[in-house]
């Protein structure tokens, strides 16, 4: 009997690793062979036409003794600190609105959704007529004559606005998710108790949708240190604020495509991954401190 469950069980095994085998199959030649290559390729310089030549740590010293590139690295970072935290904190207060008990729900999840489906160049040219210095709506409301999108002050905030209201939908919908998934039992023992509606949110909501918030943190952060298309499709290379402006991968994009310097590039690429990883295992380190997976 022993033998037919072990034989069983081992063709069930099987099986399973015969359905999974194209999702690991696709991710290896896709992601981690393409990676591979790309560490390969930032210790080597571009010949042309597919060919390099192994020149050792070269890349690695021009790039961390290039301004450019640690301008490029504080901009990445700045992005990130204006973005995540608002842009998580306004998506939670939305997810709550839209869980309360209002009318025309639906109608508002997908209204706050909607930016999310709408084609990045349709939103940036939408967002560069708002933010233009001479006729844009913003200043004409705001009775200024503020170069939003060319002044070194003002263009990386203009971008994390964009940011903020492209992703807030999608993340308000997943936070959503997990307050949907909190027993309202809870807020009836505590009203019961007591309890107002101030000290429910920070006992039972904000605890209770922590592990949701914290996946949505870890994505938007990781979204955030790769941002290039906005950046690419609302400054130009005549944009004198581009300096002021350009991320990492903005940078990995000119010293590529532009500029032809694969191995340069790649460099880069490696450099943000490598700052990618660090914030990842920061941020699992500091879940013990305000995750709460059980109340």
């Amino acid at each position: 009997m022993k033998n037919k469950l072990s034989a069983a069980a081992r063709r069930e095994e099987n099986w399973g690793w015969i359905m999974v085998a194209p999702t690991i199959i696709g991710l290896s030649i896709l992601n981690l062979w393409p990676f591979v290559q790309t560490i390969y390729t930032s210790f080597c310089e571009h010949l042309g036409f597919g060919h390099y030549r192994f020149i050792g740590l070269k890349n690695y010293v021009d790039m961390f003794s290039n301004t450019e590139f640690w301008k490029a690295t504080w901009n990445t970072v700045f992005f990130c600190i204006l973005t995540v935290p608002v842009g998580v904190a306004l998506a939670l207060l939305v997810a709550i609105l839209l869980n309360a008990k209002v009318k025309f729900k639906d109608g508002f999840r997908t209204i706050f959704f909607l930016p999310l489906v709408c084609a990045p160049a349709a939103v940036a040219m939408v967002w560069r007529w708002i933010f233009n210095g001479e006729y844009g709506i913003l200043n004409q409301i705001l009775g200024q004559n503020i170069q939003w999108i060319t002044s070194s002050k003002t263009a990386i905030i203009a971008v994390a606005i964009v940011s903020v209201w492209s992703s807030i939908g999608y993340d308000a919908v997943l936070l959503l998710a997990g307050l949907q998934n909190i027993p309202k039992t809870l807020y009836e023992a505590n009203s019961i108790d007591g309890a107002g509606k101030v000290r429910q949110f920070f006992t039972i909501t904000l605890p209770m949708v922590s592990p949701t918030m914290f996946s949505v943190l870890i994505m938007r952060l990781m979204a955030s240190m790769k941002v290039y298309d906005l950046i690419y499709m609302m400054a130009d290379n005549t944009n004198p604020a581009l300096g002021d402006l350009q991320s990492l991968m903005y940078l990995f994009y000119r010293s590529s495509f532009i500029a032809g310097d694969r191995g340069y590039g790649s460099a880069i690429v490696i450099w943000t991954v490598g700052l990618i990883l660090l914030v990842t295992l920061i941020q699992f380190w500091g879940q013990k401190k305000w995750v709460t997976y059980d109340i």
